[in-house]
């Protein structure tokens, strides 16, 4: 599905292009991409989906998380082209079609999981991850899976206890 645009013989050198085709939040997409860019520009600045935050561009803060094919990258680092026939759900695809929030999302409202909100999405998308793959017999281990995601207003308290909240009601 992937094709490599190259500029002809004889005029100036341009840059590759690459044309991908895949989903975002059950939505088709089929995009010409520069190879340098990155998932999150291309969320953010190509499609309008400013949930996704950018923190620190490096894969450190994990605010820029989303679940490509299920599981949970971190969208800074991950080039838009490696998306190709694959299936991005981003903050904006967890809230269900009548705008009624996702469980988790309603947690983090309750245990007052946030301050100022900005690492809110990437946060809500890392606790989705961590209660799919299994990651919360203990507060401990939530602390371990979720370590990839930083909030500097300290929330932590909150985002343990809705996560914690939303598993155990998952598993009953």
């Amino acid at each position: 599905m992937t094709s490599v645009t190259m500029q002809p013989e004889g005029v100036a050198p341009a840059r590759p292009t690459v044309v991908a085709g895949f989903t975002v939040n059950a939505a088709s997409v089929r995009l010409t991409l520069d190879p340098r860019e990155s998932l999150l520009d291309v969320l953010r600045e190509r499609l309008g989906l400013s949930g996704t935050k950018k923190g620190c561009d490096q894969g450190q803060c994990g605010a820029c998380t989303v679940h490509l094919d299920g599981r949970r990258v971190v969208s800074c680092l991950t080039p838009a082209v490696q998306v190709d026939g694959q299936a991005v759900v981003t903050i904006e695809g967890v809230v269900a079609p009548d705008g009624t929030l996702h469980p988790l999302q309603q947690a983090f409202i309750d245990h007052d999981a946030l301050q100022c909100g900005y690492c809110t999405p990437g946060q809500v998308m890392s606790g989705l991850a961590c209660i799919a793959e299994g990651h919360t017999t203990s507060d401990d281990e939530i602390r371990e899976y979720m370590s990839g995601n930083l909030c500097r207003c300290g929330a932590y308290v909150g985002i343990v206890a809705a996560i914690r909240e939303v598993a155990d009601r998952a598993e009953a």
